[in-house]
């Protein structure tokens, strides 16, 4: 339970943050109307001087002129916009100088969009910040008299309109009902004085923003959409090519064992219909062979449907999963996986292959003694780690055994990388988000 200290200096923060804020966006106006005033009067002379010269050659120097006293002034607004929006924004790109000749270097802002942009903005911000400018002033003008006039307003001569004012209240003139009357004032500016001083600020704040920014904050987002487009393009192919490889491996391993043991299983049930006549004792020989072949093939199978779609991934989840797997390897596994709830189906699979292939390759390949395998639920996803003592040499490149892998954990989102110095074990850890 919070201490009274505690709830004491936790309570005013809110309120700490809203005058910071205020304050910020006083200054901002108050500011911005001077620097107003001085772009239109800079940018405006300048600019249509150098339209007017511009017939002789002298009036494109002055053009250019216009154009980085504008730029100048955009970055001084951009470095003052931070604070109202509570992030700092990012400095635009400008068209770079192309060519090799001197003027065509120096006239480069004539052709860049965002030059003009800024011009633009220092001949027409003095428009909000007029406006703003006026709300700003009022508000606290009015907010400060209220409180105040109660101090100095006995020493204001008493002419005509202020003995009119109780009149048009329908009181009689006293001193009190004037304190009174501007007190009452003085909260109404004071109660509406964040709202009205946040609503300038973000006016003028907004039209900076949207001609100084706005088409770099644009060019962001196309970037942004052109990034995502190109990771799900590369996991698209990564999950075709974890597929292809898949089916590849499960189509050589029917090959290599099942397919070879029915034709075993055939020839030898062919040769003990053909024993059963003459020779009675070696067609039971060849039928005892035959069921054998039949059980090893039925045990390969289950295998295979195993790596497929492992029925206790499907029923019991990934923990039950990963302590079978670890129980069938020839490595001594020590296994690391808690319990947590079920996570999708496409996750859960990919961290078991993960697992499986792992310790495939350290039985097959490794040379270890002992392999630790551990599954981590964090903020962002899922953490899967796998770390033998073996020899080493593990690689993500194309043409090695955990290529496929790669493929398949990317395809999943993921990320999966390999710390495999020679003769220093192996360390694969594989980041799949939720």
């Amino acid at each position: 339970m919070p201490s009274v200290s505690d709830m004491t200096t936790t309570t005013p923060a809110p309120r700490r943050r809203i005058l910071r804020q205020l304050g910020i966006d006083t200054q901002y106006v108050l500011v911005g109307f001077p620097l107003g005033l001085i772009g239109v009067v800079l940018c405006m002379t300048i600019f249509w001087l150098g339209i007017g010269l511009s017939i002789i050659w002298i009036g494109l120097p002055i053009l250019l002129g216009a154009m980085y006293v504008a730029r100048g002034l955009a970055v001084l607004e951009r470095a003052r916009i931070g604070p109202v929006f509570s992030r700092k924004l990012q400095h635009p790109y400008y068209k770079k100088p192309t060519g090799d000749g001197f003027p065509r270097r120096l006239l480069a802002p004539l052709s860049d969009g965002q030059s003009w942009l800024d011009l633009l903005h220092g001949m027409f911000r003095f428009i909000p910040s007029s406006i703003s400018f006026s709300f700003v002033v009022t508000w606290w003008a009015g907010a400060l008299q209220g409180f105040t006039w109660g101090l100095w307003g006995w020493a204001l001569p008493d002419e005509p309109s202020n003995q009119d004012l109780p009149d048009l209240l329908g009181v009689n003139g006293t001193y009190g009902v004037k304190v009174a009357f501007y007190l009452a004032t003085g909260v109404f500016f004071a109660g509406t004085l964040y709202w009205v001083v946040r609503g300038s600020a973000l006016l003028e704040a907004y039209f900076a923003r949207g001609l100084l920014c706005g088409v770099n904050e644009l060019r962001e987002q196309v970037a942004q959409a052109e990034a995502a487009r190109e990771v799900a393009q590369q996991q698209k192919a990564a999950a075709v090519s974890a597929e292809a490889t898949a089916l590849r491996k499960l189509e050589r391993d029917i090959h290599d064992g099942p397919q070879q043991r029915l034709v075993r299983l055939a020839m030898d049930l062919g040769r003990a219909e053909q024993q059963f006549a003459t020779d009675p004792d070696a067609a039971r020989a060849a039928v005892a062979e035959a069921l054998t072949q039949t059980r090893e093939t039925l045990d390969e199978l289950r295998a295979l449907s195993r790596g497929i779609a492992p029925p206790i991934l499907v029923d019991r989840g990934l923990q039950a999963a990963l302590t079978a797997l670890a129980g069938r390897c020839t490595v001594p596994v020590d296994l690391d996986a808690p319990m947590f709830e079920r996570l999708a189906p496409a996750v859960e699979s990919t961290a078991y292959f993960v697992v499986a292939e792992a310790l495939t390759n350290v039985a097959k390949h490794s040379q270890a003694s002992e392999v630790q395998v551990s599954v981590e639920r964090i903020a962002t996803g899922l953490m899967v780690t796998v770390a033998d003592d073996g020899i080493g040499g593990a690689s993500l490149a194309k043409g090695h055994g955990l290529a496929g892998l790669d493929d398949r954990v990317r395809a999943a989102g993921g990320v999966l990388a390999v710390d495999s110095p020679a003769g220093r074990g192996t360390r694969l850890t594989a980041a799949l988000p939720l």
